[in-house]
């Protein structure tokens, strides 16, 4: 680390995850207790981003079955709004910190990736009270200590630009020399109730599936699919896609009402692995 200017502190611990370390790890230890260890290597996943309780079994259910490889680049949506429109906005040295420690920020794959276009930019301030990052950093810490982290926040929701992005990531990870997986953070269809959202979704990850990430962008669009994180879910699966991927397979797919006992307005969640 290059000094506590670069250390982004915890936003959400305490509200989206216990605060108290040892009670969050048992929570990921518990979260993962089920999962098969597959160790599976892939370019792209996609994991939830809510509060662990709702979210975390679902999480788990991808990164339960992953080989976490030295890089991690975490795409997520802006959901404060903070930062530069059109842009995504990376962190760009330092660490994020949360209640387990802190995880180091890739610096040389986040530079080169920043000179590679004009769609990434240091953008601190659209990371500091941002939540989509974050809640997936106890499981890397529990399952790959070591492992560095690329965060970018996408401020938009078009095609055009996720397919820029997307084949920037794919010319830099190719000739990377460690291995890297992008993960796509981001929720499914927010505030209905469990059935229509599980139709709705059912479109969404059709897409997903078959790595079509403008398909996804225009459905989302079109059926008024509320999923928070459709513009870097399309990114990583178009990169993915670039990379020689041919396929995505839905590990998980649950709601918050198998939680709350509500199933009249729930947040639904969705694991994906590509292949």
């Amino acid at each position: 680390m290059s000094g506590n200017e670069d250390v982004r502190p915890p936003a959400v611990a305490g509200q989206f995850y216990p605060a108290d370390p040892l009670e969050l790890s048992d929570m990921i230890r518990g979260f993962l207790r089920d999962v098969p260890g597959e160790a599976r290597s892939v370019p792209a996943a996609m994991v939830p981003h809510a509060g662990l309780v709702y979210s975390g079994a679902c999480a788990a259910q991808v990164f339960g079955r992953l080989a976490l490889p030295p890089v991690i680049v975490i795409l997520a949506p802006n959901h404060t709004g903070a930062g530069v429109p059109g842009r995504a906005a990376i962190w760009g040295s330092g660490a994020f910190e949360t209640p387990l420690g802190g995880v180091p920020i890739a610096e040389e794959f986040a530079r080169r990736l920043e000179s590679s276009g004009d769609l990434v930019r240091e953008h601190r301030a659209a990371h500091r009270e941002e939540h989509a990052v974050e809640v997936e950093l106890p499981f890397l810490q529990v399952l790959g200590p070591g492992t560095r982290i690329g965060p970018l926040l996408l401020a938009w929701d078009d095609w055009p630009r996720s397919s820029r992005l997307a084949r920037d990531l794919a010319t830099l990870i190719a000739v990377w020399p460690d291995r890297v997986l992008l993960l796509a953070s981001s929720d499914m269809t927010h505030y209905e109730p469990a059935d229509a959202a599980a139709r709705k979704d059912r479109v969404a990850l059709a897409h997903l599936a078959h790595l079509d990430g403008e398909g996804l962008l225009h459905a989302c669009h079109e059926q008024h699919i509320t999923m928070c994180g459709r513009a870097p879910a399309a990114t990583v699966v178009e990169a993915a896609r670039l990379l020689g991927a041919t396929s995505g397979t839905v590990v998980d797919y649950r709601h918050s009402g198998l939680v709350s006992g509500d199933d009249r307005r729930v947040v639904a969640y969705a694991g994906l692995l590509t292949a």
